[in-house]
């Protein structure tokens, strides 16, 4: 701008200078690289992207979205559009458009949430594009007519509390620690009604399933807060339910006028549902392990069991789980007091649940899927007490994939859990290519939602494997516990048993082995490409954390503070940072028989720092070409190390579109 003082290069700090004239450099370099070797794959790209898109309009377009019902009203979102239909006429195709992407001129973005509010009048969308974590919400007055009523910039969560009252959650350098509420009828304002100072939490927002209560949850890694607005009384402020207990995880449900805790609390440190005697005294979760008569445990999660959701009814509760990889559902039964185990299909991995505002309900509806199964819409009835499986007859069935369990004995004995998908018609499975997955961090599931690209390896003849190693949550919190800090090495040699197993029992081989992981998933599969080469032939990985040690030593990057309970502190543990620069993918490259690598990097990145990759990169190709100088056999093999860096896109989910160019 004009007047503004240029600042004297003498001033800057020349280390920094250096230090980004070194990205550049290095950022040049790669793209010529990239833009040398990819006309290579040109033929093999043209030939992939027809088939994925193939696939994607046989199997996802026609599969439908997860419904929101509304009494007779049914809401849902297809291509950029949310529509409204009688539930009698929703199988139809009978709906009205009650907004569009491309009419508000976001053609650039995606929908990520809806919220109804409870008289149905307002509509609140969070829409999200490919360059940016940050979401923008669109509220909508409904009626005959639907017009656009306010837009929020940078929203994470939203909850409706009354009919024109909503809470959400700003979101600023990845971090929420903001919850304003703003009005839209009479007296229209918004105002500040909560602030999280410790940098470590995160805030969102839920509604408790029969809508008396918006609950403010404030999370961290290993703990958790949880505050009340009582929609009855939306204007009031917050009140607490319990101060954060380090290594304590609480929920809160209602129902019939009593609090339900979801809680770690006590031993062992998985969920149990707590039943309290009422919820107008402050609750104390010491008051339940102490044996207060009024208190009632509802019920306790089975040990290495992972509660992945669940959904609370006006006389039921349904629980989704997850033991060794099978999904299943346990029913709890408030009326008579019972619990009951419902099997789900052998192939199912992943569920959708539907949203269900009306807790009255006697029916849940989910969706299920898994990499190479399309999603597939389920019901369970209370009153019928079973699973109804929702036929939709345009999309084909897959008949020819098997799903094989399998349990890997790891280094200290530890039993892990493997899930392998084949073609049934493949012979001679050692003689296919294998691609192996990992993730194993911050307690979160492999992703195992339907993917086209996945279900495309299987038509030709790939085998899936996909290795639930301890840091990530397949098999509880114990899981996670065990697998992160001082514990991280447990992931890699559950990695590396899982492959040795899959090897030994005839899926693969070495030569026709590669290895996928994206974001924190990338520290296990570095880490095993330094450890153990020879087991893999090849690696692919998404926006990959391979600097550990460099980037845990920043504490000016975002997530560097709120990390640290998952990595640990090595700017004030020495112990911690000996044991992280002794699994560091970065920290220990060195010349050897490396296997082929492929890393997609994006150039505003800001959970994963794009000059790590870089470094990373170029010191793996030096060691890779070292190696081979020092070998002068004849044919000697040098790995391809190829980065791809693109200039559009983020960390997280992106659309259709951009995935399918990907």
């Amino acid at each position: 701008q004009e007047g503004t003082k240029v600042p004297s290069k003498k001033k800057q700090n020349t280390s920094i200078v250096t230090s980004d004239l070194l990205h550049k450099n290095l950022l040049k370099s790669e793209q010529e690289n990239w833009n040398a070797m990819s006309p290579t794959y040109k033929a093999m790209t043209k030939r992939i992207k027809e088939k994925l898109e193939e696939l994607h309009n046989m199997y996802t377009l026609n599969s439908g979205s997860p419904r929101m019902r509304f009494g007779e009203n049914v809401y849902f979102e297809e291509n950029g559009c949310i529509f409204l239909a009688k539930a009698d006429d929703v199988d139809e195709g009978n709906a009205d458009i009650l907004f569009s992407i491309e009419d508000l001129g976001f053609s650039d973005a995606f929908i990520q949430r809806i919220r109804i509010s409870p008289d149905q009048s307002y509509m609140a969308i969070s829409l999200k594009s490919e360059n940016s974590e940050e979401a923008t919400c669109i509220i909508m007055k409904l009626g005959n007519f639907p017009v656009v009523e306010k837009v929020i910039p940078s929203v994470f969560s939203f909850e409706w509390a009354a009919n024109d009252v909503l809470y959400y959650t700003t979101q600023k350098n990845l971090k929420c620690q903001n919850v304003f509420m703003t009005t839209f009828t009479y007296q229209k304002h918004t105002k500040l009604v909560y602030t999280e100072q410790d940098a470590r939490f995160f805030v969102d927002l839920y509604c408790t399933k029969d809508r008396r209560f918006l609950t403010i949850n404030s999370n961290s890694k290993t703990t958790s807060e949880v505050w009340l607005v009582d929609c009855r009384h939306p204007f009031e402020s917050p009140a607490l339910v319990q101060a954060r207990t380090t290594g304590v995880f609480y929920h809160i449900e209602h129902r019939k006028e009593q609090l339900y805790i979801l809680t770690t609390y006590g031993e062992p440190a998985e969920y149990k549902a707590i039943l309290t005697d009422n919820y107008i005294h402050r609750i104390n979760l010491d008051t339940y392990c102490s044996g207060k008569d009024t208190w009632q445990l509802v019920y306790a999660l089975e040990k290495k069991t992972k509660l992945v959701d669940f959904e609370m009814f006006s006389d039921d509760c349904i629980m989704f789980l997850k033991n060794a990889g099978h999904l299943y559902l346990n029913v709890i039964s408030f009326v008579s007091h019972s619990v009951q185990s419902i099997q789900l299909p052998m192939w199912a991995c992943e569920f959708e649940l539907e949203s269900h505002p009306e807790h009255t309900t006697s029916t849940c509806y989910f969706q299920l899927s898994s990499p190479v199964h399309p999603p597939k819409r389920f019901a369970y009835s209370f009153k019928e007490n079973n699973l109804i499986e929702q036929a939709v007859q345009e999309v084909p069935i897959i008949t020819n994939c098997h799903t094989t369990r399998l349990l890997a004995k790891s280094k200290d004995e530890t039993l892990v859990p493997i899930t392998v998908f084949h073609n049934k018609n493949s012979k001679e499975l050692h003689r296919r290519p294998l691609l192996v997955h990992v993730y194993g961090a911050y307690g979160i599931d492999l992703n195992m939602s339907f993917k086209e690209e996945k279900l495309m390896l299987i038509e030709e003849g790939w085998i899936l494997a996909y290795c639930h190693v301890r840091g990530g949550g397949e098999q509880g919190l114990s899981w996670h516990k065990d697998g992160c800090q001082l514990n991280k090495l447990k992931g890699l040699h559950d990695l590396r048993a899982c492959i040795l197993l899959l090897h030994k029992l005839g899926f693969s081989q070495p030569k026709h082995t590669a290895l996928a992981a994206a974001s924190a998933g990338g520290v296990l599969a570095g880490a095993l490409c330094n450890t153990d080469p020879a087991l893999i032939r090849a690696v692919v990985l998404q926006a990959p954390f391979v600097d550990v040690l460099n980037t845990m030593m920043k504490t000016h990057l975002p997530l560097t503070v709120e990390e640290q309970e998952e990595w640990g502190n090595p700017l004030e543990d020495e112990k911690c940072m000996k044991y992280i620069k002794s699994y560091c993918p970065y920290q220990n490259i060195k010349p050897q028989c490396h296997p082929s690598v492929f890393i997609t990097a994006y150039e505003n990145d800001e959970r994963i720092p794009l000059t790590g990759i870089l470094q990373y990169v170029q010191k793996l190709r030096k060691a890779a070409l070292d190696h081979a100088s020092r070998k002068s056999k004849k044919g000697n093999w040098i790995p391809n190390i190829i980065l791809d860096v693109q200039a559009n896109g983020s960390h997280c989910d992106s659309s259709w579109e951009h995935s399918l160019n990907e």
